[in-house]
């Protein structure tokens, strides 16, 4: 089933994960994307303010989006995202870390100049295992309304 601009009324929409995040997949990323100290060695990263390897915050955000993509966004009729309002880091992602993805919808509204979509404001929340916010993002994404909505 397609979801459509009309299934993603204000609220809760899902929770979606876990996703377990390994060392080598941390330092892979980091090798090609941010090579920063603390995203690749371990004696560097004890030294730096966030006290151990992390991933880097890119690296979070991309994990975000895979599970987002699995979660829902393929099953929905979307049609892309002008742009991300905003991300927050908050804590470290860490090797071994178990990632949960809650989903909330912020706001739907119709699009005043094309009425055959909706677009639909996301807040998601990537969380550790223990509860710890990591990463926070809001973002619209363009999401056609069902058939005879219009």
């Amino acid at each position: 089933m397609t979801l459509t601009f009309e299934d993603f009324p204000p609220g809760r929409f899902g929770t979606f994960g876990p996703r377990h995040v390994t060392r080598d997949e941390i330092v892979a990323f980091a090798a090609e994307f941010d090579p920063q100290p603390m995203h690749l060695d371990e004696d560097a990263a004890s030294k730096s303010m966030l006290r151990g390897l992390s991933g880097s915050g890119w690296h979070l955000c991309s994990l975000m989006m895979r599970m987002m993509a699995d979660g829902f966004i393929t099953r929905a009729a979307s049609l892309g995202s002008p742009g991300v309002d905003e991300v927050r880091w908050l804590s470290p992602l860490r090797p071994g870390d178990d990632l949960m993805l809650e989903v909330d919808v912020v706001e739907a509204r119709t699009s005043k100049s094309r009425p055959e979509l909706g677009i639909v404001k996301f807040k998601c929340t990537v969380r550790n295992a223990g509860g710890d916010a990591l990463c926070e993002m809001t973002s619209p994404i363009l999401i056609k309304r069902r058939e005879g909505a219009v």
